[in-house]
């Protein structure tokens, strides 16, 4: 069988290392808010070239808290896409906020040429979504945010390592927001997600709020007197000692598995290029991260099923866009005729495996009986 995506051959590669850490954090007898957690925030956030990182229970908690702490909610509008995970809006509604869609360019990215027609008084950030692994234009949209005072929310859940101009993703922004999510280009053994800045006074904020409004510092000290004393309406979200231990091992890999991924692209791209199958571009001054390799076809699901019979599983990313479901078609007027090419991309996208640990013999076969097959 060859899946969409795996990991249990990279678990038996780290599986001393992790099964070492994780034993290690056991010892210690420190689950939550510890020595670990200090140290994965400390290595990711310089790994990704920010200056304050804050470990999270999930990507979705991370946008939530980068909303809160921009003071962005009831009333405001955030402008983003609709080709996106659900966990994108879910943040933004739950907020307070509303989502204003905007249509993708021909990299499956929010067109930066429609945003500013988007931006009404409501407007009060863009949240560009790094879709598949690689990233939005953020020059232009960076300056869009500085012409019209908004702020931005980068939603980084699928492009850990990927670079514009040479800065990594979630460094740019004001927030940079990450999932370890197993299935990520970086992931835990279970959920997990992390927020980047550079700004200290929104760090400082976003850290309290993801500890249920509480700040360390002003418990242990003055008429606090060391209660348990929430400074301001905060959430309990935590990334906990295991997984920052095991991340923490993960992380010494994380280029390496980048490469291995662009390495698989790049194979792709050369074997698939004369087939009639419609594959990913990498946009320019951008290091795509391959999270996934996304091609399109027509025939998209007779293609998923006739290779499903050679054990080959691929998958749909992702096949109804945000505004068509019914939790969310409110937020776009009847009729919605201004995101044609989310809806055109939307019905015949679908998923490659795409690994490090996917092996050239594997990889091969999924070209030669995708040629045989178109």
């Amino acid at each position: 069988m060859i899946k969409v995506w795996d990991y249990l051959k990279e678990y038996e590669i780290l599986r001393d290392d992790i099964l070492k850490a994780v034993d290690e954090v056991f010892k210690k007898g420190i689950l939550i808010f510890g020595p670990k957690l200090e140290e994965f925030e400390e290595k990711f956030s310089k790994y990704i070239g920010a200056n304050y990182g804050i470990g999270v229970g999930n990507c979705t908690d991370a946008l939530y808290i980068a909303l809160r702490g921009l003071k962005i909610g009831h009333g405001d509008e955030v402008i983003t896409v609709s080709n996106t995970a659900v966990p994108t809006i879910t943040a933004i509604v739950n907020s307070g906020a509303s989502p204003k869609f905007v249509d993708i360019d021909k990299y499956s990215l929010i067109d930066v040429s429609k945003i500013e027609k988007a931006i009404s008084k409501k407007t009060k950030a863009i949240m560009p979504v790094h879709l598949f692994g690689q990233s939005c234009e953020m020059n232009k949209i960076m300056s869009l945010a500085k012409k019209y005072n908004l702020k931005v929310i980068e939603d980084c859940a699928q492009a850990h390592g990927a670079t514009y101009f040479n800065k990594k993703v979630g460094s740019i922004g004001d927030v940079g927001c990450f999932s370890f999510y197993p299935t990520k280009i970086f992931g835990a053994y279970g959920d997990g997600g992390f927020i980047t800045t550079n700004n200290k006074e929104l760090y400082e904020k976003m850290h309290r709020i993801r500890f249920l409004g509480m700040e360390k510092k002003k418990m242990s000290s003055g008429h606090w007197n060391g209660k348990y004393y929430a400074v301001e309406h905060g959430t309990n979200s935590r990334l906990d000692e295991v997984h920052a231990a095991i991340l923490l091992k993960k992380l010494e890999h994380l280029d390496n598995w980048i490469e291995r991924r662009r390495m698989i692209a790049d194979r792709y791209n050369k074997e698939l290029k004369d087939s009639k199958i419609e594959l990913p571009v990498e946009a320019p001054n951008n290091k795509h991260a391959y999270y996934i390799y996304v091609v399109a076809h027509k025939e998209r699901d007779n293609i998923i099923s006739e290779l499903a019979k050679k054990d080959i599983h691929l998958n749909i990313s992702y096949p109804w866009p945000i505004h068509i479901m019914d939790a969310y078609k409110h937020y776009v007027e009847p009729n919605c005729n201004y995101l044609k090419n989310t809806e055109d991309q939307a019905k015949k996208i679908f998923s490659l495996p795409m690994y490090p640990t996917l092996t050239d013999e594997e990889q091969g076969i999924v070209i030669r009986e995708l040629k045989k097959l178109l």
